[in-house]
């Protein structure tokens, strides 16, 4: 699933009938064998496979009887004839130790397969700047953690991420990545499997997660840099090479501002928040007396007054680039993260200016919504994918016989 897209095979149907069973229980809380088979568009025979799988699994298990009803058990229907068995899935047990690995600030949290859609982090710390501090700090933060029952540790990377391989190839805001090999370091720690996702595409996961069948979308995350993925025919979309979504370094005509990558116009110096804090510098004249304003400063203004005409150019290019790529996709729908929806005139504007540029925009409707981060439930999402439901004909994924925890 988060390989390089193929062709539905069996193997591959499989798994994604799985995840979306994981996904329904994960919204309803608990179901029965026939609501999930009716809510997945699957036959109950082909559902009963699959809760039966996931359940030897320990993934899902038994939560009692449908007698009162369906979902999580507040109200519901009542049936005639003998009531199903209801599942969910196991919140009991912490399968993953998840790591946001961020630019400015690092969070962790063991993890269950039934996680909260909502990021709930047990412990976070400040980004040191070099790879031996960091992991003296991660340390610090899981001191006394139980290993013996997770299954692995997945870790949320920015920057160019060779997801397979385990490297990150270039970070422009945290270079000591690229010299850095995460999962031998994380190793040194706990004798586990280490998965990287790259962070826009652990949020993508997230955002599938919560909205299992929904449409085709592209993610767009305004945060210390500008990042996208994309969701197609359900998928995370993938290619060949590890370059997913990298909206941000879209260069736009007239901006001359420096970007951590090394070169100067992108998106990212106009929209990130180092971006829209030096825009909001400038148009109050406070940047040449050495002053920096604060996040939530500006955030006053902007749903105070409205946007200022800085903040519509910024914008007006950001919308451009969200066009063309919709273009390409053949997609028509935009979730937005991160920074910018804590301001809704800026949503509200960004959207209007996509519809107009986008080709979809002359015969339909453009949907740009903005959503929260569901980058937890998109790190879980990726340790199901890759150690523990994979593909017949996935060699590099870990067997569940070699974690007897999982039976629980």
């Amino acid at each position: 699933m988060l390989g390089v897209k193929t062709a539905a095979l069996p193997a591959s149907l499989r798994r994604t009938n799985q995840r979306t069973v994981i996904s329904l229980l994960l919204r309803l809380g608990r179901a029965s064998r026939a609501d999930l088979a009716k809510a997945a568009g699957i036959s109950q025979p082909t559902a009963g496979k699959i809760t039966t799988e996931l359940l030897r699994l320990g993934i899902i298990q038994q939560a009692g009887s449908a007698a009162e009803g369906i979902g999580n058990g507040n109200g519901g229907h009542s049936r005639l004839g003998r009531p199903g068995q209801l599942l969910r899935l196991d919140a009991q047990h912490r399968r993953f130790l998840a790591i946001e690995l961020g630019v400015a600030e690092t969070c962790v949290s063991a993890l269950p397969v039934g996680v909260q859609l909502e990021d709930r982090w047990t412990h976070s710390f400040k980004t040191p700047k070099s790879p031996e501090a960091w992991l003296d700090r991660l340390r610090t933060a899981v001191k006394g953690q139980d290993a013996s029952q997770l299954w692995g540790v997945l870790v949320s990377v920015p920057g160019i991420v060779d997801e397979q391989a385990g490297t990150v190839l270039f970070s422009p805001n945290l270079h000591w990545l690229e010299k850095t090999r995460l999962p031998e370091l994380l190793r040194s720690l706990w004798d586990l499997p280490v998965v990287l996702v790259q962070e826009i595409r652990a949020l993508a996961l997230g955002h599938l997660t919560a909205e299992p069948g929904g449409e085709d979308f592209l993610l767009i995350d305004f945060g210390q840099g500008v990042g996208g993925a994309v969701v197609l025919d359900g998928e995370l979309f993938s290619q060949p090479i590890p370059l997913n979504g990298e909206v941000g370094h879209t260069p736009v005509a007239g901006n001359l501002r420096r970007c951590g990558c090394g070169a100067r116009g992108c998106l990212e110096t106009l929209v990130s928040e180092s971006g829209l804090l030096e825009g909001f510098a400038a148009s109050q004249k406070i940047a040449r007396k050495g002053l920096r304003p604060s996040w939530r400063s500006f955030v006053t203004r902007v749903n105070s007054s409205g946007l200022d005409p800085w903040l519509q150019e910024a914008l007006d290019a950001t919308a451009r680039v969200l066009a063309g790529a919709l273009n390409v996709l053949g997609v028509r729908r935009v979730v937005l993260t991160g920074r910018l929806t804590e301001m809704p005139a800026c949503i509200s504007y960004l959207r209007a200016q996509v519809q107009k540029g986008a080709v979809w925009g002359r015969f339909g409707e453009i949907t740009c919504q903005a959503a929260p981060h569901h980058r937890a439930a998109g790190l879980v999402a990726a340790g199901l994918d890759r150690l523990v439901l994979p593909t017949d004909n996935d060699a590099g994924a870990i067997g569940p016989n070699l974690y007897p925890a999982r039976t629980a």
